[in-house]
């Protein structure tokens, strides 16, 4: 049967297991998961959150709501900030740190990113009008990307429409145009997202390694 990417195996766990177990060893211990596709599986498996010693509550999704937008179906807002986060990416990052670093910039909310770097493998024509000015062969260009780690300000969520699709780009970019603050969070540690096929198999490889 087909699973959720966050239920596809990793090693000898779940991917959302490790993402579970990496907060449990920090401390964390209220967890809520938002479920859609194939949710029975995931809350079968994980039930209360017993068997790690935490609880673990579920927002069910009757349609896909979108990265921020599951989040309106929360019944009680929280009294502290709250880590949200993909559940098809691996990582070792420090929670905790980026927690500290979160609430040390005073802002609504702090983005997770990535240093991704693409090679052109041409030469690269700069030009004025028609003019040549420079060339750069197969030059490497460097951007931030988003890691889908979060943390949100529990004001901020008041921000997300109720039962509508909005993902959580929306929600940053509407905190920023009112001026509310995002800081950036750079992720050092490892980390893969396991959307792509390539990068799943990659994972794989690397899980034993880096996670144990």
């Amino acid at each position: 049967a087909e699973r959720p990417k966050p239920m596809l195996k990793m090693g000898d766990k779940l991917i959302l297991e490790s993402i579970l177990e990496s907060f449990v060893e920090l401390g964390f211990h209220r967890f809520i998961f938002a479920v859609n596709y194939k949710r029975e599986m995931v809350e079968s498996h994980f039930g209360s959150g017993e068997s790690w010693g935490v609880t673990i509550d579920y927002l069910r999704e009757d349609k896909p709501l979108g990265t921020a937008g599951a989040l309106s179906l929360l019944r009680e807002v929280p009294e502290q900030p709250l880590i949200v986060m993909n559940g098809d990416v691996l990582t070792k990052v420090n929670f905790e740190d980026l927690l500290s670093y979160h609430e040390d910039r005073g802002c609504a909310a702090t983005i997770g990113v990535r240093e991704h770097a693409v090679s052109v493998p041409y030469g690269v024509i700069e030009i004025d009008g028609h003019r040549l000015v420079g060339m750069r062969e197969k030059p490497t260009l460097s951007f931030l990307v988003n890691a889908g780690i979060y943390v949100l300000e529990p004001w901020s969520l008041s921000l997300i429409p109720p039962r509508q699709r909005f993902d959580m780009p929306d929600l940053l970019m509407n905190l920023a145009a009112r001026d509310e603050g995002v800081s950036v969070f750079p992720i050092r540690e490892y980390w893969i997202d396991i959307g792509k096929l390539e990068d799943f198999e990659r994972a794989g490889d690397e899980f034993d390694q880096v996670f144990r």
